[in-house]
């Protein structure tokens, strides 16, 4: 029976004193990391004393599924929470919430509160996210089109393809070879979710998104894509296509890997992880838009270079996470998915030097004769030790130039309390 493996971030796995399938299938992993480069960013091959060889993941979260159907499933450090199955179950729910704030994904337009997720790995919601607004097509209607074909019949029908009915028909003179258009649902969008269909249900371990998918199959009675990557490139956006747009996204998700993680070679079967900075750093500014609302956010802000005078230019263009905006008050923030140490105060907390250098530019940039940097922040997420209870005292650049060091509390949804300069 396949195994399902949870790991989190920067967990590891070893064969030392496993069985035979699980070896292989750990062998399995090691042979897509050594052909897959860019994968060393989510799993890395390494040394541990006591255990010898052993498969790392980083700080990517998601699911990787072999070919023998074993998932290995990454999950992120929360703090206060677990690793039994209440925190295992709770932390699946704070990465789908996070995943929900990406833009241009499938998740960004769901409702979480119609999605059963008890003790249901990732994969498996992620199917069911997929199951459900397929239920919602179907609901409102598949569309059909005027499809081109070719035949031959014993009855004239459309037109007459006359070098081609010769050809066929020298001898039987009683049929007609001939093309005409039929309206049918056979068109490439459906043809793309009845791939996705079958493709899902052999991933599928749990029965009932077995039994939806085969109930779905019954409705998309077409033919299925034999080139995916060609289909999705013929797709035409429309105001009649608009039911379709997110059931796509989840087709594209699915059956071209579209996360962050590309793959090839023939050890996996299936690969959908996402990188924790990028997902940090999107809920964290979410967070912000919805509660700091008299402030002017922005993400990823261009408006400055580090060298804003050059012959050829300017150059070295900073595009801070987060520049927040109220009449002539400024706030700049870098989140940072990293663990911060409070008590490390010969190591400066494990802060990055290069991080400090980085929102000193910001603010010196962003600082002009009417608007003035009034704080900087490095944003980081919480953990035991670095919290409201152990905090970081504010770093001064210079009497206007004030940075502070900030825990966010993903399991509290919440920035620290007792920490009074936090973004309001």
């Amino acid at each position: 029976m396949a195994e399902q493996i949870i790991i989190r971030e920067y967990g590891f796995l070893h064969s030392k004193e496993g069985e035979a399938n699980y070896v292989k299938s750990l062998n399995d992993l090691e042979a897509f990391i050594l052909k897959n480069e860019e994968s060393y960013e989510y799993l890395k091959i390494t040394h541990k004393k006591g255990y010898g060889k052993v498969l790392q993941a980083q700080n990517f979260v998601g699911v990787i599924q072999l070919k023998d159907g074993t998932t290995i499933e990454i999950l992120p450090k929360i703090a206060d929470l677990k690793d039994d199955a209440d925190g295992t179950e709770e932390t699946r729910k704070i990465v789908v919430k996070m995943l929900r704030t990406l833009k241009d994904s499938p998740f960004k337009h769901f409702d979480h509160a119609n999605l059963k997720t008890t003790n249901m790995p990732l994969l498996e919601i992620f199917i069911s996210m997929f199951l459900v607004e397929v239920a919602r097509l179907v609901q409102r209607g598949i569309r059909s089109d005027y499809i081109d074909k070719e035949e031959n019949l014993a009855f004239l029908k459309g037109k007459l393809k006359f070098n081609e009915h010769i050809k066929q028909n020298f001898v039987h003179k009683e049929r007609f070879y001939v093309a005409y258009q039929e309206f049918m649902s056979n068109r490439i969008e459906n043809r793309l979710i009845k791939t996705c269909l079958e493709f899902l249900y052999k991933k599928s371990k749990k029965s009932s998104n077995q039994q939806r998918i085969r109930e779905f199959l019954f409705v998309f009675d077409e033919s299925t894509s034999h080139d995916v990557k060609n289909d999705f490139g013929k797709i035409k956006s429309n105001r009649q296509m608009k039911d379709y747009e997110q059931v796509l996204i989840w087709c594209k998700v699915f059956l071209l890997g579209n996360s962050f993680s590309p793959y090839k070679g023939d050890d996996v079967a299936f690969a959908l992880l996402y990188d924790m900075n990028l997902l940090f750093e999107s809920y964290v500014a979410n967070w912000l838009k919805k509660r700091a609302r008299k402030w002017d956010i922005k993400t990823q802000d261009r408006l400055h270079h580090l060298v804003e005078k050059h012959n050829a230019g300017k150059k070295f263009q900073l595009k801070p996470d987060i520049v927040a905006k109220r009449s002539d008050k400024i706030i700049i923030a870098d989140t940072k998915w990293k663990i911060i140490d409070a008590t490390a105060t010969g190591k400066n907390y494990n802060i990055s030097q290069s991080d400090m250098y980085q929102l000193y530019a910001y603010g010196k940039k962003y600082s002009t004769a009417d608007d003035s940097v009034r704080r900087l922040y490095l944003i980081y997420p919480k953990n035991e030790n670095f919290s409201c209870s152990k905090r970081i005292s504010s770093f001064e650049y210079d009497a206007r130039l004030i940075l502070k060091a900030v825990p966010f509390d993903l399991k509290n949804d919440e920035f620290c309390k007792k920490i009074k300069q936090c973004p309001e």
